[in-house]
């Protein structure tokens, strides 16, 4: 399966969070220095969320998803601000 990556860009937290929180597969962030984090795990949401704050530049970071439906969630929130509809 060829998994598309989306760059972040200015992503409101809490939305992005709760947007994974309701993601249906898994969801990595992955860094320029070849970190890989999955963020369904709150743990993991804590590190990876540091680490991007830590350097202040979001582009650096990656979103990869194993389910089409929560790629295209996650790339209406980082595009429009767009949540999920329950």
């Amino acid at each position: 399966m060829d998994n598309k990556k989306i760059q972040l860009h200015n992503i409101d937290l809490d939305k992005f969070i709760k947007t994974i929180d309701a993601c249906k597969g898994d969801v990595y962030l992955e860094t320029a220095d070849g970190d890989v984090l999955n963020l369904k795990s709150k743990l993991c949401q804590i590190i990876g969320l540091t680490t991007i704050l830590a350097n202040a530049e979001v582009t650096e970071a990656t979103i990869r998803c194993t389910n089409q439906e929560d790629e295209t969630m996650l790339f209406r929130l980082n595009l429009y601000g767009e949540m999920p509809q329950n």
